[in-house]
């Protein structure tokens, strides 16, 4: 039996999305012989009051059915019995994949899970997933649960250690937590750095024939010159209108350069 049959023995096949906008929309792609349902999100997370990481058990999560969800859940491995394949079509991300191992662990052993992913909802590119679908990516599901112990832990364990001290209802994080540390290292960096001043030399130069051009001071001998203070850059400036100056040599090089790459979300 190909994995893009319509009927099965048990009855129609299963099709389990994120979004009910998206199962909708599936559905009329896939038309009769599949069940889409939606599980609207995450299913389970940590509890809200508690830590919900067993530290001295290797930091194991304990997982929670989110409120309302159950019922959801219920109708989910409900469905799985009557189905002979269960496609699991949440988010190809780290977040999706979550999704789809913690129901695939609420609906227990079935011989016809699936996962299938797409980056498109097209009917392309739909039927093309439905015909390659693969199975559980357990790393990723790991990825995601390390990120999400992190984050908890972090914020568990340090935003009351921030209400003491500082007071309010600040808040620590995985990640905002760094970067406040690394703007403010930066913001110490700026408020060391002690501003020296320096000058720069540019002369307007005219030949025996046209164009004039300008030309800057790089080098006294073979030392480049420091021009801190104006009485400096004023004596240079004399010694350098007294004196007779010769083009020396002229090189020409041909050049290309390519227009500043298109700004991205990190630029």
């Amino acid at each position: 039996m190909s994995s893009t049959q319509r009927t099965s023995k048990r009855g129609t096949a299963l099709v389990v999305v994120e979004s009910p906008a998206k199962a909708r929309t599936i559905q009329k792609y896939l038309g009769r012989g599949y069940k889409i349902l939606a599980s609207v999100g995450h299913v389970v997370d940590l509890p809200k009051k508690e830590l919900g990481v067993d530290v001295e058990h290797g930091f194991r999560p304990e997982y929670r059915v989110i409120r309302g969800k159950k019922k959801i859940l219920d109708e989910i491995k409900r469905e799985a019995r009557r189905a002979e394949r269960v496609y699991l079509a949440p988010d190809p991300d780290r977040e999706g994949e979550a999704i789809a191992c913690h129901i695939a662990d609420y609906i227990g052993d079935h011989p016809g899970l699936a996962r299938v992913t797409f980056h498109e909802i097209t009917k392309r590119a739909i039927a093309e997933a439905m015909r390659h679908p693969g199975s559980l990516d357990r790393n990723k599901y790991n990825a995601q649960q390390a990120r999400r112990i992190l984050d908890r832990i972090v914020g568990y364990k340090i935003s009351p250690i921030l209400w003491k001290k500082i007071g309010g209802r600040l808040s620590a994080g995985r990640v905002q937590s760094v970067a406040v540390r690394l703007v403010c290292e930066r913001e110490e960096e700026i408020e060391a750095f002690k501003p020296e001043e320096y000058w720069t030399l540019h002369a307007h130069l005219e030949g025996p024939a046209p164009p004039p051009f300008e030309a800057r001071l790089h080098r006294i001998g073979d030392a480049k010159p420091k021009v801190g203070d104006e009485a400096t850059a004023r004596r240079l400036a004399a010694a350098i209108e007294a004196a007779e100056l010769v083009v020396a040599k002229v090189e020409r090089k041909r050049r290309q350069r390519r227009p500043p790459a298109p700004f991205i979300t990190s630029t």
